[in-house]
């Protein structure tokens, strides 16, 4: 079996005795965490609003949306997360702590888990359902990896009239919002968490340039955007 490829990231040993970290190499990959030793999870930090950050947040993300395609974890023949039974949240929650040591909250951890899972349905929705065929027709077409019971209890409750009405409202609320809470593929919390660093490298370099004369102001603009955003800034935001 190859090495696990793990880069840049806060790998937590749990021992019945302490607690060790220490950082991966190499490219990681959602499937890198399934090679994870039985004692070993990736370290998730936050943020002063409770937000995960870091590299380790965007692998957690992409965790979540696994987990909320897991049709025997998170069934998606519920109108709502709110009416799931607990038993599957909490087996779902258990399934993430293997894998990731955690400073966020576990509500935090249910509600992103919880837009996952509605997202997922949103895509099978669009895909399946909205097809021009009949409703026979749509209760046949069962997705791949998906339960056929549980497909068939979402179907019909999109056709009904309690579905029609609820999509309709849900249509208008999106609307209506104008800002989202994601930034592509980095979280505004991550953002954030850069805007700070490049405030604070601001002034250290400042600092040191108000000594020697021949430091040019844009350069050093320059110079905080790259050690902290990397060559793309915030292109890839």
């Amino acid at each position: 079996m190859p090495r696990r490829r793990l880069r840049d990231l806060s790998i937590v040993q749990n021992t019945t005795n302490s607690e060790e970290t220490r950082r991966g190499r190499g490219r990681t990959l959602l499937t890198d965490l399934y090679n994870l030793n039985s004692v070993e999870r990736v370290k998730v930090t936050r943020n002063s609003h409770g937000q995960p950050v870091g590299q380790e947040a965007r692998l957690l993300a992409g965790y979540l949306g696994i987990i909320a395609r897991n049709a025997n974890m998170l069934p998606i023949n519920y109108e709502s997360r709110h009416i799931m039974p607990d038993s599957n949240k909490n087996q779902a929650l258990s399934n993430i702590k293997e894998r990731f040591a955690l400073e966020v909250s576990d509500a935090y951890i249910k509600k992103a888990l919880g837009k996952k899972w509605r997202d997922h349905k949103s895509i099978l929705k669009k895909e399946y359902f909205k097809k021009p065929i009949s409703l026979e027709q749509k209760l046949q077409n069962v997705p791949p990896g998906m339960l056929r019971y549980q497909w068939e209890d979402a179907v019909r409750f999109w056709n009904s009239k309690k579905g029609e009405d609820r999509e309709r409202v849900g249509t208008s609320s999106r609307q209506k919002q104008k800002f989202t809470h994601t930034a592509g593929s980095r979280s505004f919390a991550c953002v954030a968490q850069a805007a700070e660093k490049l405030k604070d490298k601001k002034a250290e370099y400042e600092a040191t340039a108000s000594t020697d004369s021949s430091v040019n102001f844009e350069d050093i603009d320059n110079r905080i955007i790259n050690e902290v955003l990397g060559p793309e800034g915030f292109h890839n935001t």
